[in-house]
């Protein structure tokens, strides 16, 4: 293991992050699984359309998550990013194999 993928961990050949723009195009072609991974305040104030609300740090988070088609692809959104980018990691440890990440978040969204 090399020091910077000691420091940085190792790159997650199921989870891709996508611009807001790819992003957009992503979910307006198909019927597909959109999670907003933000608290249920958060998620009131605005979210992207069709988005389910899985917040990261409610404790139920797995057990939601266990609802979701693993054979489909999943995007994942948060605020800025980093609450989704730990929600996509989180996903593919529970066998999910294709997760699109949204870079930047909701914020970089509109």
């Amino acid at each position: 293991m090399s020091i910077l993928s000691f420091l940085f961990g190792t790159k997650d050949e199921k989870i891709t992050v996508l611009s807001a723009s790819d992003f957009k195009e992503h979910i307006q072609k198909k019927n597909v699984q959109l999670i907003d991974v933000r608290t249920p305040n958060e998620f009131k104030s605005g979210s992207i359309k069709n988005a389910k609300n899985i917040d990261i740090f409610n404790s139920a988070f797995t057990s939601k998550c266990e609802a979701l088609k693993k054979d489909q692809a999943v995007y994942v959104y948060c605020q800025s990013g980093g609450r989704s980018r730990s929600a996509s990691k989180k996903l593919s440890s529970m066998g999910f194999t294709e997760i699109y990440d949204l870079q930047g978040g909701i914020s970089n969204y509109r």
